[in-house]
């Protein structure tokens, strides 16, 4: 069986190979995820397909999970540890599958909540700042943080300026709930909300709700270009898992 370690490649190649600089390939083979690797008798380094293929995995890793997490997969299959690799790929996939159905959770709440006719608003409609974080399932802090970034503001009651919510006010909040727990940051949501508040805003929220769904599928897509060099490393080794 030919092995991967049978060609003899220069930093350079690998990088070219790998879409990365000459210096990254050596800030991976420093930090565990390329082998380390062979020298000549004058000092320079010798790689093997194993490098390339290791770089190409890593790349398409930090793509989908995020450098740190692609990491540890790559260096446990290095480390012969092949059942905490596929038990990291594995969580991996389940990540994604949570964060789909969230998202599709968010997609059928903000369409629904932000449709809602709010009319015939009395004073004894209003919720407290207790009341709402029961019904939303959420810390009273919560709250207070996403008045602080203009995210759904209570009008205050004098003479302490109690925090009250209207229905309008409580709607600005399970929508905020939806998207946060759909994965949204609270930067774009604080550009999104004064749409929402107008009414057509819908239309935004479903665009911003699309694009979140662009990149989970991009995500997904790298966690699969990753699959292809970690089988091509796995497949030489007959270790158990």
């Amino acid at each position: 069986m030919s092995t991967l370690k049978s060609s003899e490649l220069r930093t350079v190649d690998v990088a070219r190979r790998a879409g990365y600089s000459v210096q990254q390939i050596r800030n991976l083979e420093r930090d565990g995820v390329l082998p380390a690797a062979t020298r000549t008798a004058s000092g320079y380094r010798v790689h093997g397909e194993t490098h390339v293929l290791s770089a190409l995995a890593y790349r398409a890793l930090a793509a989908a999970t995020g450098p740190v997490e692609a990491k540890r997969i790559v260096r446990a299959v290095h480390a012969r540890t092949v059942g905490e690799a596929l038990a990291l790929l594995d969580a991996a996939h389940a990540r994604l599958t949570r964060e789909r159905t969230d998202l599709e959770l968010a997609k059928e709440a903000v369409a629904s909540i932000a449709a809602e006719l709010i009319e015939d608003v009395r004073p004894s409609d209003s919720m407290g700042v207790s009341e709402l974080a029961a019904a939303l399932g959420v810390r009273p802090s919560t709250l207070r943080h996403w008045d602080a970034e203009g995210l759904a503001v209570p009008d205050r009651v004098p003479p302490r300026g109690t925090r009250r919510y209207s229905p309008a006010q409580t709607r600005d909040a399970r929508i905020v709930h939806q998207l946060r727990s759909a994965g949204y940051r609270i930067d774009p949501l604080r550009a999104l909300m004064p749409s929402l508040r107008s009414g057509p805003g819908r239309e935004e929220a479903g665009a911003a709700l699309a694009a979140r769904g662009a990149s989970i599928a991009a995500r997904s897509r790298a966690l699969l270009d990753a699959s292809v060099p970690l089988h091509s490393i796995l497949a030489t080794r007959q270790e158990p898992c």
